[in-house]
């Protein structure tokens, strides 16, 4: 779509400032700033705010690109967090979401969309540019832990995973469900059927 003003691109250091414009004050949800998986419950109760942000944008300062963001022209709007699966401690220790082989993925941690841009399909389009970004960093699968469509009526906040059916819209698939609410979904990388690049 040549007038299409939406663009992806991922979190490198010279857009730090719009990954803090875009997450605001509240850090995108009660002073997380997308480091409740990369931390220990302990160490991110005790950063929300300031802490976690400054982590965060350690990971981006340091070219590290944790993430995917969407613009609309110049503005962004949206953001989705991907990395290997081994940078997030909190995939560790999760029965629920317990590796499915041994194979390297990497892992869809967060999506956030600002309000007037949610139900509008963003976050199938983010889940396409960061599994494209992650293709282009040598990823072979990507997958992710969406809330299952029954309980898409609950506040934002509490889909920050994304939901089913944006991971489906986006091309992935079940590959595990230990949890009624909370299956591992995944999406080959070499996946090339779909127009969406993440540009540097």
């Amino acid at each position: 779509m040549p007038d299409d003003p939406i663009t992806f691109r991922p979190a490198t250091p010279s857009r730090w400032a719009d990954v803090e414009a875009l997450f605001g004050e509240r850090g995108a949800c009660g002073g997380c700033w997308c480091m409740a998986w990369r931390l220990t419950r302990a160490a991110w109760t005790a950063g929300k705010g300031a802490k976690n942000k400054r982590a965060l944008k350690r990971l981006v300062r340091n070219g590290d690109a944790p993430g995917v963001l969407a613009y609309d022209g110049r503005t962004p709007i949206g953001w989705c967090a991907v990395a290997p699966r081994a940078d997030y401690v909190h995939l560790a220790r999760s029965r629920v979401l317990a590796p499915v082989d041994d194979q390297p993925v990497w892992s869809v941690s967060c999506l956030f969309v600002l309000k007037p841009y949610r139900r509008q399909g963003l976050s199938a389009r983010l889940l396409d540019a960061a599994v494209a970004f992650a293709a282009g960093r040598g990823a072979r699968i990507v997958e992710g832990y969406p809330t299952t469509p029954y309980a898409a009526n609950a506040p934002a906040p509490f889909l920050w995973t994304g939901t089913v059916s944006a991971f489906e819209r986006a091309g992935f698939t079940v590959a595990a469900r230990r949890s009624a609410s909370r299956p591992v979904m995944r999406r080959s990388a070499a996946q090339r059927d779909r127009p969406v690049a993440c540009r540097p």
